[in-house]
């Protein structure tokens, strides 16, 4: 569990991954080298990935979906595995209701995602069955959740710890 001045931290990359440690560290009132220090034990340990986002379709995948995957008896934690490893899926979650688990999935075409649906997802063994969901316009990218908007020092408490709000 992160403590307040990792999630302080964490709040300022998630707004912008490029923001100076110099600029974190003066509103938090920390030094630059305990931002750095602990920005590296959270990349580290995987608790932290700092990523540059695109819009795919900006790269050439333009046939994006969600399907929702159903996976024969206690076969999921093997399929999701194997689902997990496939370049196309970006996010893959467990659900409850109808489907076993939804993948996010981005191709380059139609053609592409035929492909990926015959002769990758649908070979994984344990699926059973797939419904897509074809993304036709995507009206938010985001990566944000949380904190919408950059913290700043009035947010910081004379403890200089972020409050969050509830």
């Amino acid at each position: 569990m992160l403590d307040k001045k990792d999630r302080a931290i964490v709040s300022f990359l998630q707004y912008d991954g490029r923001t100076p440690y110099t600029k974190i560290a003066n509103e938090l009132s920390v030094t630059e080298g305990s931002v750095r220090q602990r920005v590296k034990r959270l990349v580290d340990s995987g608790q932290l990935q700092i990523v540059g986002i695109v819009p795919p379709e900006e790269m050439g995948w333009t046939e994006a979906g969600m399907i929702g995957i159903n996976v024969q008896a206690n076969r999921i934690a093997e399929a999701a595995e194997a689902i997990a490893q496939l370049s196309e899926v970006s996010y893959l979650f467990q659900a409850a209701g109808e489907f076993d688990l939804f993948a996010e999935v981005y191709c380059k075409d139609k053609e592409h995602f035929v492909s990926f649906l015959n002769n990758k997802l649908q070979k994984i063994p344990g699926v059973d069955r797939t419904q897509s969901f074809i993304i036709l316009k995507l009206h938010k990218l985001s990566y944000r959740w949380g904190d919408s908007e950059m913290p700043h020092k009035e947010t910081i408490n004379s403890k200089k710890e972020l409050e969050y709000k509830s």
